[in-house]
């Protein structure tokens, strides 16, 4: 099924954003590494294979910088907020400095602690069932706090709690025993808080960095490719590529349908056609609708569509003309979905 209007736009939205981020902090040339003696000289050791590949170094370095800046944010910004919007999910922090602590009968963090140890020594191999029987229990034993925990999506049904970590495609190493205990502690815990709902905690990777097209996966050898991956986790708590991004929408072709919405606004032509959208004085221009549906910019496109009649209600009122002529992007490409909301409520 396609996206809604509503998804494509809120999708688009951050496409834009992102964009306009990554623009700001392009390195368009090396001057603001002029001296990086420690990467220039340890770089000289790979020259033969740098050789034809790369000519400016201390722009690869900058570029570099760039680019992780660019994972960091796909990995916390981007990749969370569609998620959501595909969902009708949220974050959720257990935490000490947000939601507070949650609290785990001994028995659970006993029974936590003893699965941890398994894997660890391999006594025995991830298990999902096993280990929610062990997990999802009631009893006397004093309640102590579990250790903070955060869901990136956070889904809650009438009968059924949902979470979901999302991981960058290359987590660090020796990360997965961590990872494993936080899930453990925070699946109890949400059995405890949420009594009677069904409690299912996964791990999410956004693509398969191994596959030879977009959107396809092979699980098996994804997280072998993980250190300790398969280690502490079964394949049926693992979400991959198009795996998670249906299971996100709960339709199939999710995953596609978002690359065309970024390839459609990501090309050269961006930033020219972001800055001519913030230039008010194009709003007659054709052109401007024209882009404003290519990017499916549908909530814009009702202003213009209807601008006679919103110009029409605004008469003499300076603070509605004020607020009509700003432009409809603010800093860092965020949609003045204020704005919208005011004059929307004139048509």
């Amino acid at each position: 099924m396609s996206f809604s209007e509503d998804l494509q736009e809120k999708i688009s939205v951050e496409v834009i954003k992102t964009l306009v981020s990554r623009f700001e902090s392009f390195p368009e040339d090396a001057s603001n590494i002029r001296n990086a003696p420690f990467h220039e000289a340890f770089l000289k050791a790979f020259a033969d294979k740098l050789e034809d590949k790369v000519s400016d170094v201390p722009f690869f370095i900058s570029l570099s910088s760039w680019l992780h800046g660019l994972n960091t944010t796909l990995g916390q910004t981007f990749f969370e907020n569609v998620a959501h919007y595909l969902c009708q999910g949220e974050k959720r922090e257990y935490t000490s400095k947000k939601l507070g602590n949650l609290q785990i009968h001994k028995t659970q963090k006993d029974n936590v602690n003893t699965i941890i140890t398994d894997l660890s020594n391999s006594i025995s191999q991830p298990n999902l069932a096993d280990e929610n029987q062990l997990l999802f229990i009631s009893d006397d034993t004093q309640l102590v706090n579990v250790i903070d925990f955060s869901a990136d999506v956070f889904i809650e049904d009438n009968n059924k709690i949902t979470a979901i970590e999302l991981k960058s495609v290359h987590p660090n190493s020796g990360e997965m025993k961590g990872e494993k205990q936080k899930i453990l502690e925070g699946k109890a815990a949400l059995f405890n808080k949420f009594s009677g709902k069904e409690i299912n905690f996964y791990i999410g990777f956004p693509f398969d960095p191994k596959s030879d097209q977009d959107t396809t996966y092979d699980k098996t050898r994804f997280l072998g490719s993980i250190i300790n991956m398969t280690k502490y986790f079964a394949n049926n708590e693992t979400l991959i590529a198009s795996e998670l991004w249906d299971f996100l929408s709960g339709e199939e072709n999710t995953m596609e349908q978002i690359l065309e919405i970024i390839n459609t606004i990501s090309t050269t032509q961006f930033l020219e056609k972001y800055r001519f959208l913030n230039d008010n004085t194009n709003r007659s221009n054709n052109r401007y609708a024209v882009i404003l549906r290519e990017w499916n910019l549908y909530s814009e496109l009702k202003l213009i569509d209807n601008g006679e009649i919103i110009k029409e209600q605004i008469g003499s009122d300076q603070r509605l003309n004020r607020l009509y002529n700003q432009k409809p992007f603010r800093g860092k490409g965020v949609y003045n979905i204020d704005r919208y909301s005011v004059l929307a409520k004139l048509i």
